[in-house]
């Protein structure tokens, strides 16, 4: 049925088509998907950066012909958030947006240090389920986000996520921008945060944080207690 580019900040990709269903992700400023279908108000759409399908209300996206896709030129937005010229007045984007751009789209160098530097950027914002954005983010959007901007696809999901990489022996060995996965007592991935020096960990728990990391997991220094349940650290770079 053709494309479509995301017109807001942030989009909800619901499960269902109403404003009501579960969030499921977010579709940020400028990115595109397939448009699989419609449902009243809603079109049903797959997200061309990650395969993640969902529901978008249709004010919130624009159509756009495969001519137009295959020709424009696009950047990923490596500021935390800004502002883009868009109709009558201007739109707040947050990092990791898809905006118009000149030149070939550049991505920051993947390194240990700049993953764990553009992690931190993050500290203090919300948690929010399904989030992927500065105004609102969860832990494997975190996750997907920063390694985005850095030419890194993650897939969506913390537990598809823990599939990449390779696993390290000990979490003593851990560098920055290495990912720590957590589960719970059934043995399922459930969170994921980022190593930064030091065994400590950047996550998103309430809100970006940062905290220490053992053997048993994460100890939130604030509650001053074990939060997660450490299942390994992989390494991706």
């Amino acid at each position: 049925m053709g494309k479509a580019v995301c017109n807001t900040s942030a989009a909800p990709l619901r499960r269902e088509p109403n404003h009501r269903s579960e969030m499921v992700s977010q579709m940020l400023f400028g990115e595109s998907a397939d448009v699989l279908g419609t449902a009243g108000h809603f079109l049903k759409v797959r997200m061309d950066y990650d395969g993640y399908e969902g529901f978008v209300h249709y004010t919130q996206l624009s159509a756009i012909t495969d001519e137009e896709f295959s020709s424009r030129p696009t950047a990923f937005f490596t500021d935390l958030f800004g502002y883009v010229p868009s109709g009558s007045g201007s739109v707040m984007i947050s990092m990791g947006s898809e905006i118009a751009s000149p030149h070939p789209a550049e991505v920051i160098p993947a390194t240990h240090e700049s993953i764990a530097r553009t992690a931190i950027l993050f500290l203090n914002t919300p948690y929010l389920w399904s989030g992927r954005s500065v105004f609102g983010i969860d832990c494997s959007g975190f996750m997907q986000i920063v390694f985005k901007i850095h030419g890194l696809l993650l897939p969506r999901d913390a537990h598809k996520q823990a599939g990449e990489g390779t696993v390290l022996d000990f979490i003593e060995e851990s560098l920055p921008g290495d990912l720590a996965f957590f589960e719970d007592e059934e043995g399922n991935i459930v969170h994921v945060g980022m190593m930064l020096e030091d065994q400590r960990i950047i996550h998103a728990y309430g809100k970006v944080r940062i905290d220490l990391l053992d053997s048993s997991g994460i100890f939130n220094v604030d509650l001053n207690k074990h939060t997660h349940r450490l299942r390994f650290v992989r390494r991706l770079l």
